[in-house]
């Protein structure tokens, strides 16, 4: 009887070469890439018209009940991102990477839970939006006392946009004052254009003094701690490099290192502040801010065990029959209980599959992914073809040369989007695929990163600088490099052909649940939804990936997770792991991104939720079990 080929043998008979796993990549959702030019993935949006619930093993039930829910005015499929809640109002985000129009934060009034009702809008400015960092709190401090609102800011049109964040007095939430807007930090003096973009914020209060921190999409210091003390006039304190500063972070696993910060809180535990950062590829890492320290104060981190907790326990479609993957990091968003016994942590991943990829011509590894929100190769599926260098393929910079077929076009980052240069790379035609490899500069050179890019082609990146040079026989110079300004050329002809290319593609799951110990941050248990590892599921009409954690401020044990396509789900966690307790998908799907917990007028616990294509959803847990 004929043998069937395994995925990886198929790989290599198209390639004629012996390859490589690469670990998979993940791309954060909206600020993986700290260019202008990162891109938020396609969303369910056609699943939620197509599908609805159809093939889904979670249905609605009793456990968890729809209080009420809100279509948010303009509310188009991605255009909600995160939500916040305090007092009796919540603060939806408009975001604006598809459309760059009519961002800012919607503001809902649910004093009545059973029927919000949207009472403001904030614009933002003209080429910025908020996306993950909204949050309203209550300071007293000399210079302000009341209620105010943060977001960030990042930019969906260049040039043009603030970066930093933003301040607003919300303690009238229907009439906000701007109080500062694209404070952040800047090194030019020119705040509406150089201001770095900023992924998150979040803010606290430490006695007489306001805080707040922000994620810095611009480099790699990149934890930044500003006094809003008076919040019209904040002042930056100090910045963290957590990669350099604090090594402790760093994996084992050499693969493991897109080390970025992406999400942070801050939570008085035991007189101390407590910030716990979710740095990627570097883990979960705790540090004393108590003070606010002018180098940060380790004090514990995570590991990600190797190979893969999920991709290990899971029966997941691998080459050579396989039963592990690599371990993926992803460190994205996490809280801790309301005891502190424990971490809960949201590993972000939109690429369900594991990339194969590498030089033939060379015989070496690429560090790089596929990208999200581009054509896909299904595993077992490959394509081998010579590298033909493109350029820059901006729209200002000279246009890509036509391929004849069989050829990979390889780029440079920087300057425009991935989108981009991809869309001038399949205008000129006649390309298999295409291959990004990174720029001059501290936070390029020979450092890889996932990319995000909407494309009709396999788009694989962004591999180490030295990397992509060898695809042309071009010496590679690390210290120049870092010494560069981010715009050098390669000194590679555009149009010049070079070393072939064979990628390929395993199915690895999407990204899910950790919980750690919170004394020893070592892992307990990590939870996933069952569609999370079915292949019937890969495809890009949902993301099926866990976003964000909110943990109860009622029990111990109690925690909701916004899962994108997947629903809202509840889960309960404790020494012996994590159990899904409650799962929510209404009819036609859903899209959930933010998820906060918080207790209503009459003392009960409410969940809300913002659903990407629609807006507000406020949920009562009932404590049931789910089906």
């Amino acid at each position: 009887m004929r043998r069937e080929l395994s995925p990886l043998e198929k790989i290599t008979a198209l390639s004629g070469v012996t390859v490589m796993i690469v670990a998979t990549a993940v791309v954060a959702h909206t600020s993986a890439d700290k260019d202008a030019g990162h891109n938020a993935t396609a969303s369910h949006g056609a699943y939620q018209a197509d599908r609805g619930t159809e093939g889904h093993t979670r249905v609605p039930d009793k456990s968890i009940g729809v209080v009420s829910k809100l279509k948010m005015a303009g509310a188009v499929d991605d255009r909600i991102a995160d939500v916040g809640v305090h007092k009796s109002t919540a603060y939806l985000a408009a975001g604006g990477r598809q459309t760059c129009e009519s961002t800012g934060v919607h503001v809902v009034d649910i004093a009545d839970l059973t029927a919000p009702r949207e009472v403001a809008f904030i614009p933002a400015k003209q080429g910025s939006f908020p996306g993950e960092g909204v949050q309203a709190l209550t300071i007293s401090t000399p210079a302000f006392s009341g209620d105010i609102l943060v977001t960030n800011n990042e930019r969906c049109k260049q040039p043009g946009g603030f970066g930093g964040m933003n301040i607003y007095g919300v303690s009238n939430p229907a009439a906000p004052e701007v109080l500062t807007q694209g404070f952040g930090d800047d090194t030019s003096n020119n705040r509406t254009q150089s201001v770095h973009q900023t992924h998150s914020v979040f803010a606290w209060q430490e006695g007489s003094k306001a805080y707040a921190v922000m994620v810095d999409n611009e480099e790699s210091a990149d934890v930044d701690i500003v006094d809003i003390t008076d919040p019209r006039r904040p002042v930056l304190v100090t910045e963290y490099d957590l990669a350099k500063q604090t090594p402790e972070i760093l994996q084992p696993n050499a693969d493991l290192n897109e080390v970025f910060l992406h999400d942070v809180i801050v939570k008085e535990i035991n007189a101390r502040q407590v910030m716990l950062a979710s740095y990627w590829d570097g883990g979960y890492v705790q540090l004393d801010v108590t003070g606010v320290p002018t180098t940060p104060v380790y004090l514990s981190d995570s590991d990600f065990p190797n190979p893969d907790s999920q991709g290990t326990v899971n029966n997941l479609f691998l080459p050579d029959g396989r039963t592990a993957v690599p371990a993926e990091g992803n460190a994205h968003q996490a809280e801790f209980t309301r005891d502190n016994r424990f971490v809960i942590g949201a590993d972000e991943d939109f690429s369900p599959f594991g990339t194969v990829a590498r030089n033939v011509s060379d015989d070496a590894e690429l560090l790089l992914t596929s990208g999200s929100g581009t054509k896909q190769l299904e595993p077992g599926e490959g394509i081998t073809g010579q590298a033909r260098f493109g350029g820059r393929a901006c729209n200002t910079d000279a246009a890509v040369p036509a391929g004849n077929g069989t050829q990979i076009a390889v780029v440079e980052r920087g300057v425009c989007t991935f989108t981009e240069k991809v869309a001038n790379i399949e205008k000129a035609g006649g390309y298999l695929g295409a291959v990004i490899f990174n720029r001059t500069g501290a936070e390029g050179c020979n450092s890889s990163l996932p990319v995000s890019v909407t494309s009709g082609i396999p788009t694989f990146g962004v591999a180490p600088r030295q990397q992509g040079l060898a695809m042309f026989d071009v010496d590679y110079d690390d210290p120049a490099c870092i010494a560069g300004r981010g715009s050098q050329r390669a000194g590679i002809e555009v149009g010049a052909v070079g070393d072939t290319l064979t990628f390929g593609a395993y199915f690895d799951g999407w990204g899910y649940v950790r919980l750690l110990d919170a004394t020893t941050m070592q892992q307990v248990d990590t939870y996933a939804i069952a569609e999370a590892h079915d292949i019937a599921f890969a495809d890009d009409r949902r993301d099926l990936s866990v976003h964000e954690v909110a943990t109860s401020h009622q029990r111990d044990d109690l925690a909701f997770l916004s899962y994108y396509a997947g629903g809202l789900r509840a889960i309960t966690v404790g020494p012996d792991g994590i159990e899904e307790v409650g799962a929510f998908l209404d009819e036609g799907g859903n899209d959930f991104w933010g998820v906060e917990v918080f207790t209503g007028s009459d003392g009960k616990e409410y969940v809300a939720a913002s659903d990407r294509d629609f807006g507000l959803y406020i949920f009562q847990y009932g404590g049931g079990r789910g089906g």
